[in-house]
């Protein structure tokens, strides 16, 4: 492309998924938080919406079989790549230097996931291990002494 391009492609936000977000779309249970995932569902088009193989593998350990094939369907949607060596490393190294515990290794590899997959934005309901202030902090300090870019981990209302 040239700069005088009269049609520059428009940028789109690579926005990675984790599976509590896929899981929300069909969980009734709490009302608002499904239509705020709802509305976010309906921004995916302007997007580029990712998720990894981990969130499959999480959503294959759903127990109603009715819920599993509507989530599976929903992650269909977005673009899935395979979880790498160099994506489980990352995930060992934020457990190493304690920002998750060794219990929270599969919150380790979303990150890390979505980290090496150049995600701008990691979106997640889960506020204990993941979008929280400390965390993020974290994780971007860890990101920026080894090279890696750094990632904006917020829950679905937030991007607008």
């Amino acid at each position: 492309m040239n700069d005088s391009d009269p049609n520059p492609p428009a940028f789109r936000l690579r926005v990675y998924l984790d599976t509590s977000v896929v899981s929300a779309l069909h969980d009734a249970r709490t009302p608002e938080r499904l239509a705020q995932t709802i509305a976010f569902w309906a921004r995916l088009p302007a997007l580029d919406a990712c998720t990894s193989a981990l969130t499959l593998d999480e959503i294959a350990d759903t127990p109603d079989a009715s819920r599993r094939r509507d989530m599976e369907r929903s992650a269909a949607e977005v673009r899935q790549f395979e979880v790498d060596t160099a994506m489980r490393g990352l995930a060992e190294r934020y457990i190493r230097a304690q920002i998750f515990a060794t219990t929270q290794r599969a919150d380790a590899l979303h990150v890390a996931a979505a980290t090496l997959g150049r995600a701008d934005v990691l979106v997640s309901w889960n506020f204990r291990h993941l979008v929280n202030r400390r965390r993020r902090a974290l994780v971007n300090a860890l990101n920026v002494s080894i090279g890696a870019s750094s990632i904006d981990i917020i829950s679905p209302p937030e991007l607008q």
